[in-house]
């Protein structure tokens, strides 16, 4: 199992962990994105740590090989010079750094392998954190719609529905009734100035008529000359 598999499994295993522990999932998301940062952080001083190994392999290669091309233009200096023995001791110093440069060469492909995958493992959790994040924002922002719902249903289940129109319906009918009494009042308020002045007009013509019959009296007329329409019989 790769190192970027192992590490997506744990971060499985704590998500797991923290929604059966029932948390609050803002929470929970915000503290997966934390870890996943911090486990790129590792990945990434894991990958600078490999690259730094193979280029200290390569350098060391390097200098094998370079040393062994040194003992072999010795050795052929030997030779030339007729010294045999020299130059074949000069030989097999060449030959042991060869074999070094050789073994270091397998080393650095190996090595450049396992960073290969690195950075590869590297990437893909980057692409992961970036996917994350924008999942992080999405699921926060319904986690707090459905809280927001939750409350809401939670308010409209404690208000009684019932309750509350029976108390308006008798408000209404309070309210009708406080009209009817105040157009009453000013019905009979306007029946009585009527009434006021229909006796003020009635009373005027009774005064006149019983003027007029004092005046005839006191003058001696014929009661016979009465209002026209009216006789003298009773």
């Amino acid at each position: 199992m790769g190192l970027f598999d192992r590490v997506m499994r744990v971060i499985r295993a704590n998500i797991n962990s923290l929604v059966g522990s029932a948390e609050d999932p803002e929470k929970i998301l915000e503290q997966t994105v934390i870890d996943m940062q911090e486990d790129l952080i590792q990945l990434r001083q894991a990958v600078a740590q490999a690259i730094a190994t193979q280029k200290r392999t390569e350098r060391q290669c390097s200098q094998a090989q370079s040393t062994a091309d040194e003992w072999y233009r010795r050795a052929q200096l030997a030779l030339q010079k007729g010294d045999e023995n020299l130059a074949r001791e000069a030989l097999m110093r060449r030959k042991t750094y060869h074999e070094t440069a050789q073994a270091m060469k397998a080393q650095i492909e190996q090595q450049s392998g396992v960073v290969n995958q690195l950075k590869q493992n590297m990437r893909s959790l980057e692409s992961k954190i970036a996917e994350a994040k924008t999942k992080k924002d999405l699921y926060i922002a319904r986690a707090r719609s459905a809280k927001a719902s939750e409350k809401l249903n939670e308010m409209m289940g404690q208000f009684n529905t019932g309750s509350a129109m029976s108390a308006f319906e008798r408000m209404e009918e309070k309210v009708m009734q406080l009209e009817a009494r105040s157009e009453a009042i000013a019905h009979l308020g306007h029946d009585d100035l009527e009434n006021k002045f229909a006796a003020l007009e009635g009373g005027g013509g009774v005064d006149a008529e019983l003027a007029a019959m004092k005046s005839q009296i006191i003058k001696g007329s014929d009661p016979a000359k009465l209002p026209p329409g009216e006789s003298s019989n009773p």
